[in-house]
């Protein structure tokens, strides 16, 4: 173990021991460093490392104090995270829509602290960030010498459905993403280096990295970490036919059902019917959520701005929110932080929590809920048309596309191509 090990350590058990933000010294910095930072993440004895730029936004209208953003980066995508607070010689972040936050000793050029999930008890992974920096796991000019470009037929060890893999390979950096029938791993960046793949994101709710040794077959064998705990191994064949199972048929009604109820509260506490008078002869979508999924960040996203050019065809969106603790309160604080911050138009009522079995009982027509998000066409009748598992966000390049084609198509049948 080197000195810097035994410093990081050091510095680390100072920030953890501590139970509230620290006072600030006269050696502390004032600001913080603007500029493009490398980071790291230590989850089950791995290290992930993700990229963030940090920007000077402005002053304070009420101070002199200086605003911040931060944007993740991952792949193509940029994630903005518009809170970042100077506290004493503590930075605090806490990450998007999400219930997490990074909280760092600020060194300047160097922050060291943890990345904490605050509905989770003693739940916290150690984490430092060093500015200047902007590469993923390694900086090499070496020529690589095998490719992982295209698409495979993927096995995860603890899934009984086939994945998919899609990367696109320049040098040795390698991005791209996992499709399964119940979501996509989002935007997935990394490298190849000599026999292995190295892929990893963090987005402020999960913290993912992937590891695949390329066997003599071509053929690839890895393992998958995500967060404090959860591991699998996993392995991917070349394959350009590699298809998932059909998304729109893995949720479905039980026999002798047509219809979808619930009665569940508004964001005011009010009691919301499909039955009601605002979605009487209007087609309606229902959106199976939760804040915490980064899934259904994305397929907010597209809804929000698919609903503001289309609400005024007779349709109307419902999100059913199940949040991760069962208090109305904590949710609706959740829910509404979301809708404000992607100025979502459509309605959210508080279902239930996030746990899959305990979310079903509240709908018991379907046979599972299977994926956070799903979404449900019911039709100007009131009779579901369709049910779609899971979401292949932005991060899925064609099937992305593939899946918007899709939805038109579906949503301009469903209402009588009005107003097209």
């Amino acid at each position: 173990m080197n000195l810097r090990t035994y410093s990081f350590i050091f510095t680390l058990a100072f920030v953890l021991a501590s139970c509230s933000l620290p006072e600030q010294n006269s050696s502390s910095p004032s600001t913080l460093s603007v500029g493009k930072w490398r980071a790291t993440l230590e989850l089950q004895g791995q290290v992930l490392p993700f990229t963030f730029e940090l920007k000077e936004v402005g002053n304070s209208s009420s101070d002199t104090s200086r605003i911040y953003e931060l944007y993740l980066e991952n792949a193509e995508e940029k994630l903005q995270v518009d809170e970042v607070y100077l506290e004493g010689d503590s930075v605090r972040i806490p990450m998007h829509i999400f219930d997490t936050e990074i909280i760092a000793k600020n060194g300047g050029d160097q922050w060291v602290g943890y990345w904490k999930k605050n509905y989770e008890e003693d739940y916290q992974l150690p984490f430092e960030a060093q500015l200047g920096d902007d590469h993923r796991f390694v900086q090499t000019t070496e020529e690589v010498t095998v490719e992982v470009g295209g698409k495979w037929a993927v096995q995860f060890d603890d899934d009984s459905l086939s994945s998919v893999g899609i990367f696109k390979q320049q040098g040795n950096r390698a991005t791209g993403s996992f499709l399964t029938a119940t979501g996509d791993y989002r935007f997935l960046e990394g490298n190849v280096v000599n026999d292995e793949l190295l892929l990893s994101t963090f987005d402020g709710e999960h913290a993912f990295l992937f590891k695949a040794k390329i066997q003599d077959d071509g053929s690839l064998k890895g393992d998958f970490w995500s967060g404090s705990h959860y591991h699998t191994t996993w392995t991917a064949q070349r394959d350009e036919n590699a298809a998932l199972a059909d998304v729109n048929s893995l949720t479905y009604l039980k026999e002798n059902y047509d219809r979808l109820a619930f009665t569940f509260p508004d964001l005011q506490g009010d009691s919301v019917s499909l039955t009601d008078p605002k979605y009487e002869d209007k087609v309606v979508l229902v959106q199976i959520f939760g804040t915490w999924c980064p899934n259904c960040m994305d397929e907010t996203k597209f809804l929000t701005d698919w609903y503001n050019k289309n609400q005024d065809r007779g349709v109307e969106i419902v999100g059913l929110a199940y949040e991760q603790k069962n208090d109305f309160n904590y949710a609706q604080r959740r829910v509404q932080k979301m809708v404000n911050k992607l100025d979502v138009g459509y309605d959210f009522l508080i279902a239930g929590v996030s746990d899959k079995e305990k979310a079903a009982e509240t709908l018991p027509m379907l046979n599972r809920i299977m994926s956070f998000p799903t979404l449900i066409y019911i039709d100007r009748d009131g009779e579901v048309a369709n049910i779609h598992t899971g979401f292949s966000g932005p991060g899925t390049g064609e099937y992305y596309a593939e899946f918007v084609e899709e939805f038109n198509e579906r949503m301009d049948t469903l209402l009588g191509n009005e107003n097209m």
